[in-house]
């Protein structure tokens, strides 16, 4: 296999070809638009090639015309090992042009103006063809090298996954479970990136965070129906005022503090990294937590948005003109649900709603949460340590969701590691589906030692 300080296993080459497949990427439109609207196929020929040329035999994968995914398989030295998922999506989220400062799809390389770090710039460097292009140079590399890994590794790179996941890793997980067969344990989109924080005494601290959980989605439509009629003789059951007031008590509820264990053991290992005091029930309440996590400064969207469920109203659709009173109004909201919580959201939501609005799940997809403790867990903090000495891993539950609620229908176990040394100043997470995206070349660079140290543990 050879020892990563060996000079067959030089990585300088392979980090030059992340930022190669990455920037080639950027530059293949693959714009999700939602509702069954898109078009990978694109970036799956571009990234299905590169892996061909590394010797693998990748499979390209349609459940409709061009919604188009890539799987390959590396085999392994060790054919009773349990293979390993590397799961990642083509698909990008839309983006306007005029909104940015570089064409959005046209993969420039130029300074970033908060950091001053050489920079990949376009739709996609980090939610999340950066990871596809880590993953292919690492095993592109390998092919170079003569290097196997000691398990196989399955490549999984998806289209969909920024709607609904219908074409892409549901598709997959339904038509085509046996390419999974034997991946035991995955690694997906977000944590192994740098998160710069302080102690209460100025000390800088470097934190990396690795999903182990993540919020399920809950998309509702909420409907109120009413009398229909003119605006000067206004009906006793307005159809928008009944919809309003259940927008305004879902927009205000204060919903409870929910707990899982990976968000307990993140605001544990986050206090012991910072040295944030703790005291006796600093997480009984949601005061309480409220308070400990705010200490824990820029830290605290680790855990924030994971304490407890969360409804958000969105959209509000109702009537075609001024003076005429709507027999429905409609509206939208984005609900996430953490493990262990799904009755009491649905009681919740009851209750918020009330006799005269009626909800259902547009979309739905579960909760999900991976064991902590395991050789896996181990594996990733171990490379990330090996290329920063001074790291400190923290499991965390993801606001969000990913495919990872998709595989983990075969009993895999899923994680969150797609890792990268950042900059401090970076909002690396602001920048997901946000205007001018970017990532530092050196951060694409550090992922790939970091995910080929990880992936031939």
């Amino acid at each position: 296999m050879g020892d990563p300080s060996d000079a067959t296993n030089d990585l300088t080459t392979a980090g030059d070809d992340a930022v190669h497949l990455a920037r080639e990427l950027v530059r293949r439109d693959s714009t999700n638009l939602g509702g069954g609207e898109g078009d990978e196929r694109a970036a799956a020929e571009f990234v299905a090639e590169a892996l061909a040329d590394a010797g693998l035999t990748p499979q390209l994968l349609e459940p409709a015309r061009r919604r188009s995914n890539v799987v390959a398989r590396v085999p392994g030295t060790d054919p009773d090992a349990p293979a390993l998922l590397v799961h990642a999506h083509l698909d990008v989220v839309p983006a306007r042009a005029e909104d940015w400062s570089v064409p959005p799809f046209g993969g420039e390389i130029a300074d970033c103006p908060v950091t001053g770090a050489p920079s990949l710039w376009g739709r996609g460097t980090v939610d999340m063809k950066n990871t596809v292009a880590m993953a292919a140079a690492v095993v592109r590399h390998w092919a170079r090298g003569g290097l196997r890994p000691r398990r196989d590794i399955v490549l999984a790179l998806v289209a969909d996954e920024e709607d609904s996941a219908a074409f892409g890793a549901d598709w997959l997980v339904r038509e085509h479970a046996h390419l999974f067969e034997g991946c035991r344990v995955a690694v997906g989109e977000r944590g192994g990136h740098t998160v710069h924080a302080r102690t209460a005494t100025g000390r800088p601290v470097r934190l990396y965070p690795v999903a182990a959980a993540e919020r399920g989605s809950a998309w509702l439509s909420l409907r109120a129906h009413g009398t229909a009629g003119h605006g000067s003789r206004p009906p006793g059951d307005n159809a928008v005022g009944a919809l309003a007031a259940a927008m305004a008590r879902i927009d205000a509820h204060r919903w409870p503090l929910h707990l899982t264990p990976v968000t307990r053991a993140a605001i544990d290992a986050i206090a012991a990294a910072l040295e944030v005091e703790r005291v006796p029930g600093d997480t009984d309440t949601n005061e309480a937590v409220d308070a400990l996590v705010a200490r824990f400064g820029a830290a605290a969207p680790l855990v924030a948005p994971t304490v407890r469920n969360s409804a958000t109203p969105t959209t509000l659709s109702a009537g075609y003109k001024v003076n005429v009173v709507p027999g429905e109004a409609i509206g939208g909201v984005d609900g996430r649900v953490l493990p262990g919580a799904e009755e009491e959201f649905a009681r919740t939501m009851d209750a918020l709603t009330g006799d005269r609005v009626d909800w259902a799940y547009d979309h739905a997809s579960p909760p999900v949460d991976a064991p902590l403790g395991t050789a896996a867990l181990a594996a990733m903090r171990s490379a990330l340590v090996a290329h920063d000495p001074d790291a400190h891993v923290v499991p965390v539950c993801m606001a969000g969701g990913t495919d990872a609620k998709v595989f983990a229908r075969l009993g895999i176990d899923c994680y969150g590691f797609s890792p990268m040394r950042l900059p401090e100043g970076m909002d690396y997470p602001g920048l997901l589906h946000g205007v001018d995206e970017r990532v530092p070349l050196e951060g694409l660079r550090s992922g790939v030692r970091v995910l080929d140290a990880f992936l031939r543990s």
